[in-house]
């Protein structure tokens, strides 16, 4: 969630500081600081509460803070409400101490109930404060430096944090800790830089290091130093970041949102291209042999949100062309109870940035049960690429808007690649089926591009969206899951309350709903399912619903049962969920635009959600 950024070198923190958090600022905007040090000074803190905008007016830019040593924070909040008070960052009664935290510290309340018996106080209702004041405590009492105080604290609290601080004592250098929360470390000339995301240091460097679980490191203009719980120095390898820094810019566009959606063909092709080559899908690159493929005996796929919506159409695609059983799960569901896995399972966990909370703990629980785990993940080096043991990258680059697009059309191609080549390994799709299948993949990314260059009529249809309050989305099969995410993206950037259901379901409660003017939107691309979806249409039409559909070309029986109908193009079926999300993303997006709302920061919602 919050984003963190730090820096140590040669030049003004302060601006470097702020430009970092701009390109921070979809982790967190509910309030913003930095912590600036000049020489051997006390470190000066600034915070505002609300957008970066503020904290940027404020400082001028940061041109007048001086110090070539600082830290700063993007807050999302969860311990306290936003305010300048609880905004990051946070320091000790006498300045010993000031950090920044992204993450939650579960046992908080036992920690700030021990250092108010040894004479703490707190001026603020976050957790944060007290890690802080705990690290403060910790280096005070046992004398000692500040790598074995975190490590102390380290081991004392629960929860999931990337923490950032700079000790009163050690002018010039900034510490850091990190479990289950990202954290990154780049170095460049004579400075190094810290954050909770890449492109916060892309400007800078494209080297950098990944902090790992439970490991801590030392910031200095002259260098990096990793330690791990024992306080022993231990070697890291640099990762170098291909993405150019251009691709996490807007590059014209009024929204993130909108350049992402325009980027979905390049992602996809380049998400199929990785693995697709001379008409054959290549998974042993990946660590699935044919062997591997074999032995499987059931899938279970785990993830969040929109990704839980990719493991929806997963599931209807791997189960009819692989004739596997695949069972999709709720992360946050996985991971408390028992769930019963066999020795051939392969668990899939798939998420954007790697760093899901929910899905990382559902990827540990299956490898403590000791089972095949493949991560679908868009980020080199995150913690579920290292814990997993084969990893499946989607090329979609840097995703910025909190609403993905695509991001979760690279996870849709990879799971048709996963789906088509297990069908031909178990001998489920034959040869001609197979060629066919694989040149439809390869067509994927044209068609998407087909759709994207006439969005003049869904631009035209969002205004008279504006008062809507309710929305509900039909579809059965794979076209139900479609509508899942067509909803979410109408939800969380419109405010418009949205639902999606299983056509056949609709006579079992959803039809209560319906109104005069409601509108309706209906998935209609498996051949086998149209016609029962257009009644369930009809039904709704009949007790004053407004019906919008999506179908592919050709599919003309639905146009006379609906108000207003788009056309995708023809894709096998199996794969025409990543061509009919794409208007109903233009949907979501243009109708919140017309409402006059922030697209790519909707109001209470993060882009990754790296704490429970």
């Amino acid at each position: 969630m919050c984003g963190i950024v730090g820096y140590t070198g040669e030049e003004q923190a302060a601006p470097i500081l702020l430009d970092g958090l701009a390109r921070l600022e979809y982790r967190g905007y509910d309030s913003a600081g930095i912590s600036v040090r000049d020489g051997a000074g006390d470190p000066v803190v600034i915070k505002v509460k609300g957008r970066l905008k503020g904290l940027i007016e404020k400082t001028d830019g940061g041109l007048t803070v001086p110090g070539t040593c600082g830290i700063g924070h993007t807050r999302w909040a969860t311990h306290g409400e936003p305010s300048e008070t609880n905004a990051h960052p946070h320091q000790s009664a006498d300045a010993t101490v000031v950090g920044v935290h992204n993450g939650i510290i579960e046992n908080f309340r036992e920690m700030q109930d021990k250092l108010l018996r040894h004479g703490y106080s707190f001026y603020s209702q976050t957790d944060t404060e007290v890690i802080i004041n705990l690290v403060d405590y910790y280096y005070k009492k046992y004398k000692m430096g500040p790598i074995d105080a975190l490590a102390k604290t380290m081991v004392r609290v629960r929860g999931s944090y990337a923490i950032a601080v700079m000790f009163r004592d050690y002018p010039g250098e900034i510490y850091a800790a990190r479990k289950d929360s990202p954290m990154i470390v780049g170095k460049t000339g004579g400075a190094s830089c810290l954050a909770s995301d890449v492109p916060a240091i892309l400007k800078y460097t494209r080297d950098v290091y990944y902090i790992g679980n439970l490991e801590m490191a030392r910031l200095t203009p002259s260098g990096v130093t990793f330690f791990d719980l024992n306080g022993d120095e231990i070697a890291k390898e640099l990762t170098h970041i291909t993405w150019d820094a251009a691709a996490a810019e807007k590059g014209g566009y009024e929204h993130f949102m909108m350049k992402e959606i325009q980027e979905e063909p390049r992602a996809v092709a380049d998400t199929v291209n990785s693995v697709l080559r001379d008409g054959r899908i290549r998974l042993e690159e990946i660590g699935l042999s044919d062997g591997k493929i074999r032995e499987i005996s059931d899938i279970t796929i785990v993830a969040c949100g929109s990704a839980y919506h990719v493991g929806m159409v997963a599931q209807y695609v791997t189960e009819d062309l692989a004739r596997l059983p695949v069972r999709v799960e709720l992360a946050s569901e996985f991971r408390y109870r028992r769930p019963l896995l066999n020795p051939h399972t392969l668990v899939i966990v798939i998420s954007q940035s790697g760093e899901t909370a929910d899905s990382l703990a559902a990827l540990r629980e299956a490898k403590r049960q000791g089972v095949q785990t493949l991560g679908i993940v868009n980020v080199v080096g995150s913690s579920i690429a290292r814990e997993a043991d084969e990893v499946f990258y989607t090329l979609a680059g840097p995703e910025i808007a909190v609403a993905t697009t695509k991001a979760y059309s690279a996870q849709l191609a990879a799971c048709y690649l996963l789906a088509v080549q297990f069908g031909f390994v178990r001998g489920t799709v034959d040869g001609a089926y197979y060629a066919k299948l694989t040149r439809d993949l390869s067509r994927l990314s044209d068609k998407i591009a087909q759709i994207l260059a006439d969005p003049e009529r869904i631009q035209r249809l969002a205004p008279e969206l504006i008062g809507v309050k309710d929305m509900f989305y039909l579809g059965r099969g794979i076209d139900y899951a479609v509508g899942l995410e067509g909803s979410l993206k109408m939800k969380e950037i419109s405010y418009i309350h949205s639902e999606a259901y299983a056509a056949g379901e609709l006579k079992h409660g959803t039809i209560s709903l319906i109104e005069e003017g409601t509108p309706v939107v209906g998935i209609l691309t498996q051949e086998a399912l149209i016609e029962k979806t257009i009644s369930n249409m009809i039904e709704v039409k009949s007790r004053g619903g407004w019906l919008i559909g999506v179908t592919m070309n050709g599919n003309y029986a639905a146009e006379s049962a609906t108000d207003l109908m788009f056309y995708v193009p023809r894709t096998d079926p199996h794969f025409s969920a990543i061509l009919t999300v794409v208007p109903l993303q233009l949907l979501g997006y243009y109708v919140s635009v017309a409402r006059g709302l922030d697209v790519d920061k909707p109001r209470n919602l993060a882009k990754s959600v790296t704490v429970e």
